[in-house]
């Protein structure tokens, strides 16, 4: 499964829903074995072993086995809420689904076997525009849901590489219901937890800042990129603005003094212009004191 792609219509990834990481992780690698060049029916049977989650994930066996039945015991159970239709199409209703419509656990082979739901294919087959792709390598050694889900939500517009959501939107997209509703809370176990993962285990650096109406942040604003660009290519905040540290970058183009070339130079992978510079400033000061 090492070159396995996930493909799912831009509305499935935007559509509002809770799994456990084991739950999300056998969705995936399920969705992950679409074929692309043949149309899916929700008929067509899906398998993931427990020692396939393992090799993936690079954990123990014996915690894949015992984590692939608790999941799949859950699974059927899991429901999903559809804004809009696949493929760019309208939708004014709002659809509540299922992920799958059958799923069994073989317990002496450590196997998931899965039907897809009947309103779940045209979100995962044929589809032709408006949709989001990219590596399950990318999220295979995530332990965050929420780090998968953002993932997906900037994978979305990674051509662009920003993107900015509303508090709001973003909470009922992670299904998030009445947990975290302190802004410190959701940031400190959701925003920034699932920002190290994704800086760490997948091929894109983000940086995030906040944003406010009035005296209430109500907006989240994300700065990403892939990490086999030079730094240098990081697409940069403009002239005055202030970047995710909440210090103000000067006319000259420089933080606390140093040039953005040279930040950008020495800034290691996932590592914001801010981090790079305080770090860059300490190890100056470092070896002035040897």
């Amino acid at each position: 499964m090492q070159d396995a792609q996930v493909y799912k219509a831009n509305a499935l990834v935007e559509a509002s829903y809770r799994l456990s990481l084991y739950e999300q992780r056998i969705i995936l690698a399920c969705i992950s074995q679409v074929r692309r060049d043949e149309p899916l029916t929700d008929q067509k049977l899906y398998t993931i072993s427990a020692q396939q989650i393992a090799e993936m994930t690079g954990t123990q066996l014996g915690t894949a086995y015992q984590n692939l039945k608790a999941a799949s015991e859950r699974l059927f159970d899991r429901r999903v809420t559809l804004h809009e239709a696949p493929n760019g199409q309208e939708n004014t209703r709002i659809r509540l689904t299922r992920w799958v419509q059958t799923i069994e656990y073989r317990d002496k082979e450590g196997a998931v076997d899965l039907r897809f739901g009947t309103d779940m294919v045209p979100y995962l087959s044929q589809l032709t525009e408006q949709f989001t792709r990219y590596a399950l390598a990318d999220v295979a050694k995530m332990s965050s849901v929420h780090a998968i889900r953002l993932y997906e939500l900037l994978a979305q517009w990674r051509g662009t590489g920003k993107r900015e959501v509303s508090l709001e939107w973003l909470r009922e997209a992670l299904y998030l219901e009445d947990r975290y509703t302190n802004i410190r809370d959701l940031k400190r176990w959701v925003i920034k937890p699932a920002i190290e993962q994704i800086n760490e285990h997948s091929p894109l650096w983000v940086e995030w800042d906040q944003r406010k109406t009035g005296r209430r942040v109500s907006h989240l604003a994300f700065t990403f990129g892939e990490k086999s660009q030079k730094a240098s290519q990081k697409p940069r905040n403009r002239k005055g603005s202030r970047s995710p540290g909440g210090k103000a970058r000067n006319a000259s183009g420089s933080i606390y003094g140093i040039p953005m070339e040279v930040i950008n130079t020495q800034a290691r992978p996932g590592e914001s212009s801010d981090d790079a510079a305080h770090r860059i400033l300490e190890e100056r000061r470092n070896t002035a004191k040897a």
